[in-house]
């Protein structure tokens, strides 16, 4: 590494830590930019609509200082995170993957829930898969969604009910009290759209955050570390 990169990393490094963790509803959300690539163009084509049906709904995680949402105790249910007064945040991140495009949408839970309230910070993702961002009608072939910290659940070819208008994938994510994880799960009800920001999007205070940030068991996972491994599990081929 040569030292004007090392600098560079040092410097961002200084930003993270100064930036640190704030509560957990005072996070500014991006605002959803306007898609300039070919990436983000799809990307908001193919943005879920998520239908919360119990637990918290979704926050942002970082603001564009790199501040971090410090995440709530994991008691008391859904007090405190039943509304995001500055609005929520869906995050996302694509990539070319075994010959199909990944499209990875992310949300975070200020509250992990196991049938009940039981741990700071939680993670649900979901993955769109489809032929080729460059067609100018792109198909879904799968759809990929997260199931624990750890699995997914994966479709192929994509269920048609939950899909509206060919484009955007319908979710719940909702509180399993047998299975004991929250579930993120096809749907066929329409639910809300969350301002899109992509990894490549945030800045780089936002980015270095959400890759140095220790979300305890709950594992960022569109970050550098865990992309690659995310799309590997949720391979639905």
């Amino acid at each position: 590494m040569n030292l004007r990169g090392f600098l560079t990393i040092l410097a961002a490094s200084f930003i993270a830590v100064d930036a640190g963790k704030i509560d957990h509803d005072k996070v500014e959300p991006f605002p959803q930019p306007e898609p300039v690539t070919i990436s983000e163009k799809a990307a908001v084509k193919f943005k879920p609509q998520l239908n919360i049906v119990s637990g918290c709904v979704s926050f942002p995680a970082v603001n564009a200082a790199g501040e971090t949402s410090g995440g709530l105790k994991g008691n008391s249910g859904n007090s405190a995170c039943d509304s995001a007064p500055l609005g929520s945040q869906v995050y996302g991140r694509a990539m070319w993957y075994n010959d199909v495009w990944a499209i990875m949408y992310a949300w975070y839970f200020p509250k992990g829930f196991i049938g009940v309230a039981s741990r700071r910070f939680d993670w649900a993702s979901a993955v769109v898969w489809i032929d080729n961002p460059d067609f100018a009608t792109p198909k879904i072939l799968g759809l990929s969604t997260s199931t624990s910290d750890d699995d997914y659940q994966t479709k192929n070819p994509a269920p048609d009910f939950a899909i509206l208008g060919g484009t955007s994938t319908l979710l719940y994510h909702s509180i399993n009290e047998a299975a004991g994880q929250p579930t993120l799960d096809y749907s066929s009800r329409t639910g809300d759209f969350q301002p899109l920001i992509m990894w490549e999007q945030l800045t780089d205070a936002a980015r270095l955050a959400l890759n140095t940030t220790d979300f305890g068991r709950a594992y960022v996972p569109m970050n550098d570390a865990n992309f690659e491994e995310k799309l590997k599990k949720a391979w639905p081929f």
